[in-house]
């Protein structure tokens, strides 16, 4: 039997994350919700699907699951009800396959994200999230190249900074790769790794006997693809 919508309103008022809604608004999102009971263990969506959809867990209790870089998933955070966060954007190198899993029987309400956001803010959804994307766009991209140098060796974060600054401060160049169009010490490139100077230059002059790296004009030209490879596990 359906829940009539003076009790879903009332489901909704209990979420901690949307409870700031005013009742007229809790109203309208009870009406536009879709609910879909999803089992225990079931992948409720992952990084693959399209991002104009908004996912309310009303019951139950989910999980953000990722891919380590051996493979092997992991856990990233239990959901309690409320909004779901959706999943950050993508780093270059970085591969995390994003999943939310049911962990018990779980009731998902979906909206579509134009509609949730215009409900919430009255605003359209493309503009909240190019504003969301300035506001919190780049401290997701912090936090995930962070939490992803902690299993890496110093080659693999060093690979992951330089193609970090080639999609930011890369210009392309004619026979492949980006050239960067800030001067980058290797002293700096040491900090952002957490490695002394003398390794850090090693390893660059290894990644140039490699053609994984270049320099013109006294700037890194960075080998987006090749690097990538080198990362994946692709002889160079």
């Amino acid at each position: 039997m359906r829940p009539s919508r003076s009790l879903r309103v009332r489901s909704l008022k209990a979420l901690d994350n949307i409870s700031w809604l005013t009742t007229g608004q809790l109203e309208k999102l009870a009406a536009a919700l879709t609910v879909t009971r999803y089992e225990k263990r079931s992948t409720i969506f992952s990084d693959q699907a399209p991002p104009d959809t908004a996912y309310i867990l009303l019951s139950g209790v989910a999980r953000i699951t990722c891919a380590r870089r051996k493979g092997r998933r992991t856990t990233a955070i239990i959901l309690s009800p409320g909004l779901i966060p959706s999943f950050p954007a993508p780093v270059a190198g970085i591969t995390y396959n994003f999943r939310c899993e049911a962990v018990t029987s779980c009731q998902i309400g979906t909206i579509e994200m134009n509609s949730f956001i215009k409900i919430c803010l009255g605003i359209e959804a493309v503009a909240f999230q190019h504003m969301a994307a300035g506001f919190i766009g780049r401290w997701d991209r912090v936090h995930l190249r962070c939490s992803n140098l902690i299993g890496c060796t110093l080659e693999e974060r060093l690979a992951l900074v330089l193609l970090d600054l080639s999609e930011n401060f890369g210009v392309p160049v004619i026979n492949g790769g980006s050239r960067l169009t800030l001067p980058v010490r290797h002293g700096e490139l040491a900090e952002m790794v957490g490695a002394s100077r003398p390794r850090v230059t090693d390893h660059l002059t290894d990644f140039t006997r490699r053609h994984l790296i270049s320099r013109q004009n006294q700037r890194f030209v960075v080998d987006d693809k090749k690097l990538k490879g080198f990362l994946a596990g692709i002889p160079s």
